[in-house]
């Protein structure tokens, strides 16, 4: 059991402490919930590597955290041959409170153990620090941010040298090094060292023009981009001026919430700064009702997410799904490159195993390769790699129901830069032959059948939050299922062990990396899976139901979920 009142005192009456840092640990004396989850245990460091609550402590995002992981990092790097310190680090941040402030702890720790260390000079997304780190050859990226969490977040994301999120395998040779290092206020750096080197700023340029290659449908946006009325809301984050740029680029001039284009690490404008929701969309979308615009794109502090809404045929906006983004996107890709004949006869498309399974009516439809990888856009990553060595397939397009989608091998991580492009050609090519998004969805719907994807967080909270959530889908695998609903349960996958046991008993291997995942396959293609999230403490459980028409899915995903709400009472 962890003395977390022995560390606290130890860090209050360390005399290496912030006088700020002190006084804050001061304010919590008499608390000692407070207390206990500040030091009753370590700030994990996992395959998407740490994010926290901001605020001093072992368990919390700060400097001292900061500097520790980094230093594991430089260890790890200090192992891999001579040229590696000098290739460098990429190091990239968004907008959230203290995201320059680490950002500079680590290019300092990585300066004192010899390490060349790349700095953006000001806020870039995820995806642009993906591409830096192949484009100037570095050995590996740390990105300061933590995605789409409330504002009291902040996290720290490590990238090997293909681009992607380090891998598994490394990842655990980093945390070995990390978890040697005890004490946290002995790990310092260098401020001002000639081996912190600013990013070329010919990057941004350099990247937007990787971008401009992917373009799809220019003489549909040379004939309506000049018309297109699209807002555009950066939710205070890092995609106000790629996002921008490239939209222009192609033509089209975005109408921006001047409001929410602010660096404001408060995210004052919103409730939570994920896309995802309608709700973070609001702004941007009273200002389309207010100019009468066709499509409203917002994109989170670190610009991997996209979020989109459109116009229905009565004029009123719908906030589109990650999964409906997702299949628009996937079919209109392989729709375009195949009437330019530039479909690859090895395409391939990859899509986490949570996502929709309409992508694979659609896949199957255009003769493309359908892979699933676990939840993560690092393992959608790994093979673009593994291809790009191999020559098996070509990647086409990968995506997540998390509204992350990627086209191109430009950035191994999520990009809403590119994916705004591409939504935004998308509906002017569909306004060119006389549609709109809408339109096309709903065709979509009626040629594959109607699927309706949704997802449901159980929020947990305190220091065991996540050996509680594994616990409950641990129990999950004891228990056998019938049926949710009116859905027979046709398989189970279990992906701690990478297994599928069908109804029969059968089982197969499932061939994907390992994780705590329980996936029911249901009868007609729909499917149930519960998860824990490796980034916030919350049960995630994932509906794909397939049904005639929407009412039909609704009311089929009502019984369903009544039926895992009760299995859920019964293992907890």
């Amino acid at each position: 059991m962890v003395d977390y009142k022995k560390i606290y005192e130890s860090w209050v009456g360390d005399p290496r402490l912030a006088a700020e840092d002190r006084e804050e640990l001061l304010a919590i004396a008499n608390d000692e919930k407070e207390k206990e989850y500040r030091f009753g245990g370590a700030l994990e460091f996992g395959t998407a590597g740490m994010r926290g609550i901001i605020g001093c402590g072992v368990n919390m995002m700060n400097v001292y955290t900061v500097r520790r992981a980094t230093q594991g990092l430089a260890e790890y790097i200090g192992t891999l041959p001579a040229e590696a310190k000098g290739r460098g680090v990429v190091i990239s941040y968004d907008t959230r409170k203290n995201s320059r402030l680490f950002a500079e702890a680590a290019a300092g720790v990585l300066a004192k153990n010899g390490v060349k260390a790349y700095l953006f000079s000001r806020v870039h997304p995820v995806p642009m620090l993906s591409y830096a780190v192949r484009h100037l050859d570095a050995v590996a990226g740390i990105m300061i941010t933590a995605s789409h969490n409330p504002k009291e977040y902040n996290g720290y994301k490590v990238y090997g040298e293909d681009g992607a999120q380090m891998s598994p395998e490394a990842t655990a040779v980093v945390v070995g090094f990390i978890e040697k290092i005890q004490d946290y206020l002995s790990v310092t750096g260098e401020a001002h060292s000639p081996l912190i080197v600013p990013v070329p700023e010919r990057l941004d340029d350099d990247y937007l023009d990787e971008l401009a290659k992917l373009t799809l449908s220019e003489a549909a946006v040379r004939k309506c981009g000049k018309d297109l009325r699209l807002v555009y809301t950066p939710v205070h984050g890092s995609g106000y001026l790629p996002v921008t740029r490239i939209l222009a680029r192609l033509g089209i001039n975005a109408t921006v919430v001047e409001e929410q284009t602010t660096e404001d690490p408060a995210f004052s404008t919103v409730a939570v700064p994920n896309p995802e929701f309608k709700e973070t969309l609001s702004m941007g979308i009273a200002l389309a009702n207010k100019i009468s615009a066709d499509v409203v794109f917002g994109t989170d502090p670190d610009s991997d997410r996209l979020g989109v809404a459109v116009k229905d045929e009565a004029g009123e906006f719908h906030a589109l799904s990650g999964n409906q983004v997702g299949i628009l996107l996937l079919d209109y890709i392989l729709t375009r490159l195949k009437e330019e004949n530039k479909l690859p006869a090895n395409a391939a498309v990859v899509k986490s195993f949570v996502s929709t399974g309409m992508a694979k009516l659609i896949c199957a439809e255009f003769g493309v390769a359908l892979f699933e990888t676990p939840v993560g856009f690092k393992f959608i990553g790994e093979k673009i790699k593994e291809w790009e060595k191999s020559g098996a397939h070509t990647f086409v397009f990968g995506f997540e129901e998390s509204c992350g989608y990627l086209r191109g091998t430009h950035a191994r991580d999520k990009d809403a830069v590119v994916a705004s492009m591409l939504c935004a050609e998308m509906v002017c090519y569909y306004k060119s032959v006389g549609k709109t998004v809408w339109m096309r969805l709903n065709e979509i719907y009626k040629k594959y059948g109607y699927v309706l994807d949704k997802n449901v967080s159980i929020q947990y909270s305190g220091l065991n939050a996540m050996k509680e959530m594994n616990a409950v889908v641990d129990a999950l695998k004891t228990v056998g299922i019938a049926s949710f609903g009116d859905f027979a349960v046709e398989a189970v996958r279990d992906y701690s062990k990478d297994v599928r046991r069908d109804k029969t008993g059968k089982c197969t291997q499932l061939g994907i990396p390992k994780c705590n995942c329980v996936y029911y396959e249901l009868a007609g293609g729909s499917f149930i899976c519960v998860r824990p999230s490796g980034t916030e403490p919350k049960l995630k459980i994932y509906y794909s139901v397939k049904a005639e028409n929407a009412p039909a899915a609704e009311a089929a995903m009502a019984a369903a979920k009544q039926d895992v709400e009760a299995l859920l009472a019964r293992v907890k």
